[in-house]
């Protein structure tokens, strides 16, 4: 998904498989915190309640709350637990799967059948305003077997399927309530939910308050009855600023540059924890120069992103060296990654033909953008070619990449899953529908790989398949890998059990008050 610039955006305008840009900045000022709210500010919103219609980074973090899945992950193990089915089966030949479903409530007290999973999950597989249908691309179909029983059928054996319902446009909406007050209404300000929390109050551009919700299946949760806010603030300054003055209780995406000083301070817990993030810079393999294979690994040779990761994250990242990111399975951590090598990138620019060509690489307003930005342009003059920076706003960011209207383009993105399926499919797939992630990268090599490695069952023969993606991607330049990031929280003391998930997933739920 996982969408500074971005998380695995697949909505354009948005981030995030996830990636956000800059959110609306607002000022706003707010009593000292009250026992009974919990509040959470971060730059990234909540643009739609309905969980099939946008894989942006705010919105990801708000469906978690909102709507529950078959499945649940364990917040502690990252285990995959029983969620809203109590219990399944798989058929012997791995394709079809049966799920049955516990007793559970929708915030509106009407039962959760097994037609509303049904419903949920077509919309995600065939609606055609579906930001994310790749996870449910193997299924043939859902139906339901009686209220309690969803029967799902593959097209073929595929090893992630399970991991794939978790994840967060999976949520279980009311088929009732939507075929009622038409999609557009249903979700529009009040929607029935079956998660942990329903919506008090929804103000775009400003803030998401949300409430428990009495009827949640997991009973004894939320652990607190406090109200939660979700604070959309653009300004990083502005955020720990509030923080510190005590007004609110979590900032997320904590700046590099901050990171030290709110380590530093008493009444803050400053945490960098495990994400699924990887930075780099997408590249357009539609057009000259780097629809040449020579040119691309001379800008590749021509980042020194070990210099860069510690220029931009102050050390707090860590280098990339494959085209995937870092903490899913089957990373291939002994592959050596791009060399960095000035003079061997001169030469192979030479080769190809590209020097002197104007290379356009698209920048946004925040600083962690224009930095990255900087030093690519000085790294890349530096063997010949002639970068320019063109300044755009979020949504003509995504509209220039979505086209491939671009040359070069920093961003980051992270995976739903610690699987690959998912990110080999969003970053390096020509043939799965996202363009190798705007950079219209295809190999058919590469993309038969992705179809092998859903299919094989033995571990060891998934783990050959994923890191020989990994190099054939990496050695042509797929694109050019610069870090992977933890995710930078600040959490006020006062909270208990909160954390955000490598899958963008706030514990909420879990999270009680001390004082």
């Amino acid at each position: 998904m996982d969408f500074f610039s971005g998380a695995r955006t697949r909505a354009a305008g948005a981030v995030l498989h996830g990636a956000v840009f800059v959110a609306m900045g607002l000022c706003w000022a707010g009593p000292a915190l009250a026992d009974d709210v919990i509040r959470v500010v971060s730059p990234y919103q909540t643009t739609t309640l309905d969980p099939m219609r946008s894989a942006a980074a705010g919105n990801i973090e708000t469906y978690g709350q909102l709507y529950s899945r078959l499945l649940r992950r364990n917040f502690e193990t990252g285990a995959l637990e029983p969620g809203l089915a109590e219990k399944w089966e798989i058929s012997p030949d791995g394709k079809t799967y049966t799920f049955h479903l516990r007793d559970a409530q929708f915030s509106d007290g009407s039962p959760i059948t097994a037609a509303d999973v049904a419903f949920s999950l077509d919309r995600i597989r065939s609606d055609k305003k579906s930001a994310y249908p790749a996870p449910l691309g193997a299924v043939e179909s859902v139906t339901v077997a009686d209220a309690k029983t969803v029967v799902i059928t593959l097209k073929s054996a595929f090893a992630p399927f399970l991991g794939n319902a978790e994840i967060w446009n999976m949520g279980v909406v009311s088929k009732a309530d939507v075929e009622k007050r038409g999609e557009e209404a249903a979700f529009a300000t009040v929607p029935v939910t079956s998660g942990p929390y329903e919506v008090k109050q929804w103000k775009p551009n400003e803030k998401l308050i949300l409430e428990p919700n009495p009827h949640y299946w997991r009973k004894g949760y939320p652990k607190s009855d406090a109200t939660v806010e979700l604070i959309e603030i653009a300004s990083p300054e502005t955020r720990i600023a509030m923080l510190k003055a005590g007004e609110i209780d979590v900032v997320r995406a904590v700046p590099w540059t901050q990171i030290d000083e709110l380590k530093a301070t008493e009444t803050v817990d400053m945490r960098l924890e495990p994400s699924t993030t990887i930075y780099m810079i997408l590249l357009d393999h539609k057009r000259e120069p780097f629809s040449n294979l020579k040119a691309r690994q001379a800008a590749g040779m021509a980042i020194d992103n070990k210099a860069m990761t510690a220029a931009i994250t102050r050390g707090y990242a860590e280098p990339a060296n494959t085209t995937l990111p870092g903490s899913i399975d089957f990373h291939d951590k002994d592959y050596p990654g791009i060399p960095h090598d000035p003079a061997k990138a001169k030469a192979l620019l030479a080769e190809s033909g590209m020097v002197g060509r104007e290379v356009k690489i698209l920048a946004t307003a925040d600083a962690p953008s224009q930095q990255t930005a900087l030093l690519i342009q000085a790294q890349w003059q530096a063997i010949g070619l002639k970068p320019v920076i063109v300044n755009v706003d979020s949504g003509a960011w995504w509209d220039a990449t979505g086209k491939g209207d671009y040359d070069a383009a920093a961003n980051w993105w992270y995976n739903e899953t610690t699987d690959p399926d998912l990110a080999v499919r969003w970053a390096v797939c020509g043939s799965c529908g996202s363009n190798s992630y705007s950079t219209f990268y295809a190999n058919p090599k590469v993309d038969t790989l992705v179809e092998q490695g859903t299919k094989e069952a033995d571990q060891a023969k998934r783990a050959e398949i994923y890191k020989e993606i990994q190099k054939i991607t990496t050695e042509e330049v797929a694109q050019i890998p610069l870090y992977y990031a933890p995710n930078a929280v600040a959490y006020s003391k006062r909270l208990q059990g909160l954390k955000l998930t490598p899958a963008l997933q706030w514990t909420l739920e879990e999270t009680s008050l001390g004082h």
